[in-house]
């Protein structure tokens, strides 16, 4: 199966600490690399996690707080210095155009790649990027500024060949993509072999979901249905649940909610409040709720 891998770059909240850096994520499909948020110090955690920065197709920004964003100028100067020439496109709420040009303008000069920008509408839940094998979607979100989450999800895969019965059919080799397509066989003596006796069913198609900084949305699991791995903002315990409604986050619980109801396998917290030295509380009380929860952290890589 094709690597489907998210790397932690950064998991705090708005204020850095000694303990997490701002909010940024790399997500690895099929040898592609995609990154959701760009906070200030994310080219250091690119450095210690040894990603090639050349390899990064596009970035997708949450919203324009500066703990989601700060960083994407820096990184972008730094690919100019590495003699990038491949095109960066950039996802970002629509306001975001003009002040990213006005920074490239000012600070990046002379560039020899282009950076392409694509307005996102925060408020739909859309495809915004496609592929051969991947989709990229929306999700609104209820933050204080304009912002959203993303889908990416596989295409369906092709069944894997049974390399046994091709041998033993004498099966040419020009046929193999045939047969995955769902055709039958007929041998020589007309006698028909099933597509079923050909090929093993094909992987099932993962997905996964990061829900950036947002108040609980009850019905948001109806977006996240049969979601693989979701990343939910799980900035405060339940013992701040005032707080986080009052500044349009989320608890552990919250998060584990939203997780349990939306069917998910796996469920990874982050964006922690600056005021918690150790997360294990907000662990375990996500836990009671979703058990397969965990805590992200710098460097940690998750399988989807």
């Amino acid at each position: 199966m094709e690597p489907f891998k998210i790397h932690i770059l950064g998991c705090g909240s708005a204020l850095p600490t000694l303990h997490h850096n701002a909010s940024s994520q790399i997500v690895e499909i099929r040898e592609k690399l995609f990154m959701i948020d760009c906070g200030e110090g994310t080219q250091m955690q690119l450095r210690k996690s040894k990603i090639r920065f050349t390899k990064i197709s596009a970035v997708f920004i949450s919203h324009l707080h500066g703990d989601h964003c700060f960083g994407l100028i820096g990184m972008i100067s730094t690919f100019g210095m590495l003699g990038r020439t491949a095109t960066l496109h950039v996802y970002a709420p629509a306001d975001f155009g003009p002040i990213l040009q006005q920074q490239i303008d000012f600070f990046c000069s002379g560039l020899e790649f282009k950076v392409e920008f694509h307005p996102v509408d925060t408020s739909k839940s859309q495809v915004i990027y496609e592929d051969r094998s991947l989709t990229i979607e929306t999700i609104p979100l209820e933050h204080r500024i304009a912002c959203c989450g993303f889908i990416f999800r596989e295409k369906p895969l092709k069944p894997h060949i049974r390399r046994d019965m091709l041998d033993f059919l004498q099966i040419p080799v020009s046929q193999i993509n045939n047969i995955k397509a769902g055709a039958d066989w007929t041998t020589e003596s007309g006698q028909v072999i099933p597509n079923s006796r050909l090929v093993i069913p094909a992987d099932p198609a993962r997905s996964y979901a990061y829900c950036s900084d947002t108040r609980y949305i009850p019905t948001l699991h109806q977006l996240l249905c049969g979601i693989d791995t979701i990343y939910h903002e799980s900035t405060y315990t339940s013992d701040y649940e005032d707080r986080a409604r009052l500044y349009y986050h989320s608890t552990s619980k919250q998060a584990a909610s939203v997780a349990r109801d939306a069917g998910a396998k796996q469920l990874l917290l982050g964006h922690y409040s600056a005021r918690y030295i150790d997360e294990s509380k907000i662990l375990a009380e996500a836990k009671t709720i979703f058990p397969n929860s965990k805590l992200t952290d710098e460097g940690k890589i998750f399988d989807v």
